[in-house]
């Protein structure tokens, strides 16, 4: 009998399990937690990965397809990358290829990639230790520019803000697009499901489109236009600057320094690439030489808004001359607002470059702009992100031309479009064998984490130097 347990001991035992189970779970809070705070911009990068992962999964179900087979991998992988890194470049149709089904993980794939890493990152260090660090909040704040040292444990506060404003204005979109497809003859439940998609798709710059013939048969529509360049525009401006004109309006004053860039450049470029792509394309019989002089002044203004990180297209980019391919290139390098859903360098990184030229060459030691200083750590980050960006594109390019065979022209358009994730395409992901489809997701990833994190990462990576070195120029140019 004096092996038997009593029952008070079993009691005991019963009652220690829960403890235990609570205890083994508080360590493992602790060391994510740990992990969060002393390695944000890796958490990062291990969220998008496992967010794309299941994304694929969903996709490779014979439920997600028309016809209800499966899809190879490098597809259903190259779909899921494309929409969780909001770049809708595609190598099947999405209108025909995939079901209801498919399409509504294609979307909510767009939703939740075009929140962006580092929002998905700081939510999940939120749910796994309660509390962000130091560091993890540095890195947010860094990512939707909250320069106010209060904002530092209000972190939570502004995430909430983040997606309460974009379904905000997804919502807005789809209500102005859904009449507009009733009105159009589709039925009540395809016109709402037009409107939502439309509406995700055009704010987080993905440009995915359920039509077969995609925004063809709307090219003089502005109903339909318009909203799609109006969501296109507030996606690529990013949440900080939507935040600063739903506070201070037109109230420039109280604008950040980095509103104020991110607009002004924005603007540039809008104007600039209007005027160049209607120049560039207004005798050309394959795009649009043939229509009237409204029209062409409609694609032109579509096209520049669109090639910076938008993806909607109304003429086949295979018909477009090399001088529009060369400023489409460019345009699409650039890129949108930083932490937005837009893709490319960025233009605030554009617009610190040309600054510290314009500083140089009148012999300036401090790079100014609107009444304030940029710190030089800035430059330096501003410098790394462009030549990570030329590098990765340089590489890719090689890589599908020895893949492909196909000429530089359409590789390098091809491989600009997936590192800025913006989704034009002349149609050369479709062609592509396996191997370069897997190249092609492998950039679009990069490009979409690759320049937030290195930013991020070199912000935060401050060293106390004790010693200096004896300074020497080398000779430049």
């Amino acid at each position: 009998m004096g092996n038997i347990p009593s029952f008070e001991s079993a009691g005991r035992q019963r009652a220690a399990a829960p403890v235990r189970w609570r205890t083994r779970l508080d360590q493992w809070r602790r060391a994510s937690a740990e992990f969060t705070v002393r390695s944000p911009a890796r958490l990062a990068l291990f969220t998008f990965a496992l967010v794309i992962a299941i994304f694929t999964s969903l996709l490779s179900l014979p439920a997600a397809t028309a016809s209800g087979q499966h899809t190879p991998l490098h597809d259903a992988l190259f779909t899921a990358v494309s929409a969780v890194c909001v770049t809708g470049l595609t190598v099947v149709s999405t209108a025909t290829h995939w079901s209801f089904f498919g399409q509504l993980v294609m979307i909510i794939g767009v939703f939740v990639g075009g929140l962006g890493i580092l929002t998905l990152a700081s939510v999940l260090s939120l749910a796994v230790s309660k509390r962000l660090g130091v560091r993890g909040k540095l890195m947010a704040q860094n990512s939707m520019n909250t320069s106010a040292a209060s904002t530092l444990g209000e972190v939570g506060a502004l995430l909430r803000i983040v997606i309460t404003t974009s379904v905000a204005i997804e919502v807005a979109l789809m209500l102005m697009l859904t009449p507009r497809f009733l009105i159009l003859g589709e039925p009540f439940g395809q016109a709402l499901w037009h409107g939502i998609f439309y509406s995700i798709s055009a704010y987080n710059n993905a440009g995915f489109t359920p039509h077969s013939d995609g925004l063809v048969p709307y090219e003089t529509d502005l109903w339909i236009l318009v909203p799609l360049m109006l969501g296109v525009f507030l996606g690529s401006l990013g949440f900080p600057v939507v935040m600063i004109l739903i506070a201070h309006r037109f109230n420039t004053k109280k604008w950040t320094l980095h509103a104020k860039l991110t607009l002004l450049v924005t603007s540039i470029l809008l104007v600039a690439g209007t005027l160049l792509w209607g120049l560039a394309e207004w005798s050309n019989p394959g795009t649009i030489g043939g229509m009237s002089t409204g029209d062409k002044v409609i694609h032109s203004v579509f096209a520049s808004v669109m090639t910076r990180s938008g993806g909607f297209n109304l003429v086949d980019m295979n018909e477009m001359n090399q001088v529009t391919m060369l400023l489409t290139d460019a345009l699409m390098f650039a890129g949108g607002g930083s932490a937005s859903t837009a893709g490319g360098i960025k233009v605030t990184t554009i617009a610190v470059m040309f600054l510290a030229i314009f500083a140089e060459a009148r012999g300036d030691t401090d790079v100014r702009a609107f009444g304030r200083r940029i710190p030089e750590g800035t430059m330096r980050v501003a410098i790394s992100v462009i030549v990570l960006g030329a590098t990765l594109v340089s590489l890719a390019t090689a890589a599908l031309l020895v893949i492909s065979g196909t000429s530089l022209e359409r590789a390098l358009f091809e491989t600009i479009s997936a590192f800025a994730t913006v989704g034009l395409s002349t149609n050369l992901s479709a062609e592509m064998p396996p191997s370069g489809k897997y190249v092609l997701s492998a950039l679009m990833f990069a490009g979409r984490i690759g320049t937030i994190t290195l930013a991020a990462a070199l912000t935060l990576r401050q060293r106390n130097q004790l010693y200096h070195f004896p300074e020497e120029r080398p000779i430049i140019g």
